[in-house]
């Protein structure tokens, strides 16, 4: 199962990692490219936003689509 705690603290660390590691490949890369532009474009105060945005989602996705395994 995912750990929402996990994906959450990765996404803060670097935005979209957490969702990587959701297995949503797509919004990650999404979070790794829009975060950086943010943090420049708005000499950081939107960057912020971001960090937290993406770990908001990450936690979100990970605790509404839960991993299930099928047992032997």
């Amino acid at each position: 199962m995912r750990n929402a705690g996990t994906a959450a603290v990765l996404s803060f660390l670097v935005p979209g990692i957490g969702q990587i590691y959701n297995g949503t490949i797509w919004r990650g890369v999404f979070w790794l490219i829009i975060t950086p532009g943010l943090w420049i474009g708005s000499g950081g105060l939107l960057g912020w936003v971001c960090h937290i945005w993406a770990a908001v989602t990450a936690h979100r996705f990970a605790t509404q689509n839960p991993v299930r395994y099928l047992s032997a």
